[in-house]
């Protein structure tokens, strides 16, 4: 007889090449094993059986996270990001490079972030390293150091220590990125669009963009943390002016920008956090073009809609913002066909005095959505409601995202693969309460919000998730960009 396995799981319903099945997954040294009949005799060290109701799913993989530690670690850091990671069934994270101080901008930059993160992960965590214009001609060392691509924004980010990209900038950072095969993911919103709106929109859209949160979690009103001041407009907790102030125009324009880049120089690019439909087409037509361009939106956009943005509800400021219903509507449209790729949570808190600085203002209030813990439940609930089986949303949030990143342990209940495994409880239902979550403070959009699927428990290569288990990933476990562009129709 074979020796023992470490960890066996039983489960009346496991996803296993995207279907659902009866199985026993069996766990030795932190990887599956073996995948047997739901009765088969397996010893292990340690028997699991689910109970009625619990599904068994691969863990999430979370590729947009802003952890802003060190730096700003007051508004997250690594033991309460993972951690709260790890209680929504996210098993591995990849933390952005800007709103921690330093940015991963730099190699020694990096070597601060791994610090940091070494003695405090509970699940897995990789690095996104940035493209600024001080580091542009400096890309291949930090690549070559370990991060997974290279974040880049069009538009101020908010923080002064992360600069925007000019559009002859882009095009120098594509160029580069192309000549080592590396993958360049872009907040994109077009400056002169956001200057065109600010001048424009009446009033409450007439704050400087340069100090308009830009979607990483920076803030509208970002100066308010250097100590500067910000005029608060008469109908500051307008939503629908907020909306008016970041318009569909400023993706569109810089999203061309991109597509024209990535046709021009042969560079992947990846567009983040997608919230304005009109923007589809040409990204249907650069993918039928055949370029190598991958797409992403996030929880928020496709749960909630500006209708039911309540004046003042700056908990649900980011930026690009939340736009209408029936601009949700075809969001989740372009998942289902594949125009959007994945979903990622774009987890992006800060301090509850900066969330809601100027009492209800939006132009004056922190930007982006904190829901690292919620975002799998958040988006299964909004699946639901629509008809889309759970299976679909753990490829656009597990599966596709493993692929994105090159991360071919991850993603998949699979023999070979790490044993990253979930029992979560689909129909179970739950009100959120933020004071309850892991994350660091206490600021929710999904406050007071009923979802539906609880996590159980959460295994991090075959072991309970308790804390202090997780790994730095590098470039030891990331596929190269060959291997990837050869199976580029696995993510779609």
């Amino acid at each position: 007889m074979t020796a023992p396995y470490d960890l066996v799981v039983r489960s009346r319903s496991v996803l296993v090449d995207g279907e659902w099945r009866e199985a026993a997954v069996a766990v030795r040294d932190g990887v599956i094993a073996a995948i047997a009949e739901y009765d088969e005799e397996l010893p292990a060290q340690e028997t699991v059986t689910l109970p009625e109701g619990q599904v068994l799913v691969p863990g999430v993989v979370d590729t947009h996270v802003h952890v802003n530690e060190p730096g700003r670690t007051e508004w997250e850091g690594f033991t309460t990001a993972t951690r709260a990671a790890a209680a929504g069934g996210v098993t591995t994270i990849v933390d952005m490079p800007l709103n921690s101080i330093p940015p991963t901008t730099t190699v020694e930059g990096l070597a601060v972030k791994r610090e940091a993160a070494a003695p405090q992960a509970s699940v897995d965590v990789g690095f996104w390293g940035g493209a600024i214009p001080s580091s542009l001609g400096s890309l291949e060392a930090l690549w070559n150091a370990g991060v997974f691509g290279f974040k880049a924004f069009l538009a101020p980010s908010g923080v002064d220590e992360f600069p925007h990209l000019s559009t002859p900038q882009l095009r120098q950072a594509l160029e580069e990125i192309a000549g080592f095969g590396g993958l360049l993911i872009v907040h994109a919103e077009d400056p002169d669009a956001l200057d065109t709106a600010a001048a424009t929109a009446a009033p409450a859209a007439s704050a400087d963009p340069a100090r308009t949160e830009a979607g990483s979690g920076a803030a509208a009103g970002a100066g308010a943390a250097a100590g500067a001041s910000t005029a608060s407009a008469p109908d500051g907790r307008d939503y629908d002016a907020f909306v008016a102030s970041r318009p569909d125009a400023a993706e569109q324009h810089a999203i061309a920008h991109v597509i024209d880049g990535v046709r021009a120089t042969g560079a992947r690019a990846h567009i983040l956090h997608l919230s304005s439909a009109r923007a589809l087409d040409a990204i249907r037509a650069a993918k039928a073009e055949g370029l190598p361009l991958t797409v992403e939106t996030c929880p928020h956009y496709l749960a909630f809609s500006s209708e039911e943005i309540p004046a003042g509800g700056t908990q649900f400021k980011c930026c690009p913002p939340i736009r209408d219903e029936a601009n949700r509507d075809l969001l989740w449209e372009a998942l289902l066909d594949g125009t959007i790729d994945l979903i990622a949570s774009d987890h992006s808190p800060s301090t509850a005095e900066l969330k809601f600085a100027g009492d209800g203002d939006f132009q004056e209030a922190w930007g982006g959505i904190s829901g690292l813990q919620l975002s799998f439940p958040a988006v299964w609930t909004a699946a639901r409601e629509r008809g889309i089986p759970l299976e679909r949303v753990l490829g656009w949030m597990s599966g596709n995202t493993a692929a994105f990143v090159g991360l071919d342990q991850k993603g998949a209940i699979e023999a070979g693969r790490d044993a990253d495994l979930v029992a979560f409880a689909p129909e179970e239902e739950f009100a959120v309460d933020a004071r309850a979550l892991a994350h660091k403070n206490p600021v929710s959009a999904y406050d007071g919000r009923s979802l539906r699927g609880v996590v159980a428990t959460t295994w991090l290569r075959g072991r309970i998730v308790h804390g202090g288990a997780g790994e730095l990933l590098d470039e030891g476990t990331r596929t190269p960009l060959g291997e990837l562009l050869a199976r580029r129709g696995s993510t779609r």
